[in-house]
């Protein structure tokens, strides 16, 4: 019964909050917005809305928009140097949790010399401390996917050497946050599933993480349950918004699981898959590996899986100890099929069989602190046999 409790992010959540942005106090008087390359946040609005806003705030604004969906080093080199070039006083991530996650980086590198993957402590990473200060950050979510609005994490990947790795500080948290669900409207009903399901690992996975607490328990299984009961009407209706801010709320609320608790290994395994097929979506991959690797833990954390059993509204009653764990994986086998997603397979994005050795040892090289946080010490054959379980 004991932990540390940090989370200094300010945040504004609810549907029209987005316009509060023009009110609130920023720290500065120059923003490089952080985009990805795609084209929804220049077709529906966002950016227009964001930079007119900001206007109104007597905020100057220069726009960044390479960010691929999987974000990768290079990218962030050259975002920090236009923050530099320009003079930006502070980073806006604008969009899903790649454009955040990817301004975090960036406010790193703005002020910090050398190379991003000084600073990252795994794989081939230096591990060097973080000296030189991080420009104020602030995220502007137009997703439920990563919850990083609510965390001080971020993940990119090497794309040299298939290297996708988390990092974070205390500074890397945004100081504002905007949780507006009117700009998840317009999410497409796979990437709504893909991104609902990466909320719903980050709070499964902080439940079973062997530094869960009594507070990280909370926002999870309550982001368990509101993803259960909502995902389904939020990917067959997209413009239903009660769906959608209950969906942005478990987000958030998972963010504040990975401020409060921990990822485990199930991320540092698909990590090592998406570091060498980028075009497979994060929640994808995790929604692949999902029952094999929710399975392996059924009879090592059997207690923490009845928790999220019954958060999903599964009843013990009649049901025999040993088996009572698997009524988690039960419920989200269910909740899968009823998003769609029941049928995705690795063998679909070119990822081959076998490869999955190079995939488990890719994992422990680069986020082998994840398997840390087990409650079960993973080693490199059961890691092997999670993925080889999940491959179709």
């Amino acid at each position: 019964m004991q932990f540390d409790y940090h989370i200094p992010t300010r945040i504004l959540f609810g549907p029209g909050k987005l316009d509060q942005l023009a009110t609130e106090n920023l720290p500065g008087k120059k923003a490089l917005i952080v985009i990805t390359g795609g084209k929804s946040m220049k077709a529906n609005g966002y950016l227009e809305r964001v930079e007119k806003l900001l206007a109104a705030a007597d905020v100057q604004s220069v726009v960044f928009d390479k960010i691929l969906p999987n974000p990768i080093r290079q990218h962030v080199m050259e975002g920090a140097e236009m923050a530099r070039k320009e003079q930006c006083d502070f980073i806006i991530g604008l969009g899903g949790g790649s454009s955040i996650d990817s301004a975090k980086s960036i406010a790193v590198m703005a002020k910090n010399d050398g190379d991003y993957w000084d600073y990252i402590g795994g794989g081939t990473g230096k591990g060097q401390p973080v000296t030189g200060g991080v420009l104020p950050i602030v995220a502007i979510t137009t997703t439920a996917g990563t919850g990083t609005e609510a965390d001080p994490w971020t993940v990119i990947t090497h794309e040299e050497r298939n290297e996708k790795i988390g990092f974070g500080i205390a500074e890397t948290f945004p100081v504002l946050s905007i949780v507006d669900p009117e700009l998840m409207l317009t999410v497409p009903p796979m990437l709504t599933a893909y991104q609902g399901f990466d909320a719903f690992f980050h709070a499964a996975e902080g439940v079973i993480a062997n530094i869960a607490t009594p507070v990280s328990d909370i926002y999870a299984l309550k982001s368990i349950e509101l993803i259960n009961n909502w995902l389904p009407i939020a990917f067959k209706d997209g413009s239903n918004l009660e769906a959608r801010t209950n969906i942005a709320l478990a987000n958030t609320l998972s963010g504040f699981v990975e401020s409060t608790s921990s990822c485990t290994s199930e991320h540092s395994l698909e990590h090592a898959l998406s570091a060498y097929y980028p075009e497979l979506p994060h929640g994808a991959g995790l929604i692949m590996l999902s029952q094999a690797y929710f399975s392996f833990f059924a009879d090592k954390a059997p207690e923490r899986l009845i928790l999220m059993a019954k958060a999903m509204g599964k009843s013990l009653d009649g049901v025999e100890p040993a088996k009572q764990p698997y009524l988690f994986v039960e419920a989200l086998a269910e909740l899968q099929q009823k998003c769609g997603v029941d049928n995705l397979k690795m063998s679909d994005y070119g990822i081959k069989k076998e490869d999955i050795p190079k995939f488990a040892q890719n994992a422990f090289d680069t986020m082998g602190f994840l398997f840390t946080l087990d409650r079960y010490t993973m080693n490199l054959d059961d890691a092997i046999s999670i993925i080889t379980k999940a491959y179709k």
